[in-house]
């Protein structure tokens, strides 16, 4: 299935290029049409490209939206990755008299997100004097 809408994905992504292209633009750029005697007046195919702009590029949302969809589901599962973390482990090496324990941080407010994912996800008890 992601097989099938990545090949669609990719030729509404060349579709859209190539009407962008075409488009007239206020300096002449690289808009094809025009003149005299054509299929269609300037304005109507102005029209046209338009719309068809604005269909390729919902076609390009969709599409993408979808292909995002069955990326998240093929991927494996256990949810988000802060979900995954898990807390430091203890060293095994406890501190001597002669090298004093690092000092912890200052606790501000529950502390920081990285704190808490850090601590498992719990947020920073406040030191007591």
């Amino acid at each position: 299935m992601q097989t099938v809408l990545i090949s669609i994905h990719l030729m509404v992504v060349l579709a859209l290029v190539v009407v962008v292209l075409l488009q007239r633009s206020e300096g002449g750029g690289l808009g094809i049409g025009g003149g005299t005697g054509g299929f269609m007046t300037g304005r109507g195919q102005a029209n046209l490209l338009t719309r068809t702009t604005a269909g390729l590029a919902a076609a390009f949302f969709i599409t993408s939206l979808l292909l995002t969809i069955l990326a998240n589901q093929q991927s494996r599962p256990g949810g988000s990755l802060l979900d995954q973390v898990r807390p430091a482990a203890p060293t095994s090496q406890p501190a001597t008299p002669a090298q004093p324990a690092p000092a912890a941080p200052a606790p501000s407010n529950g502390g920081s997100v990285f704190d808490q994912l850090q601590g498992g996800g719990e947020p920073a008890a406040p030191a007591k004097p």
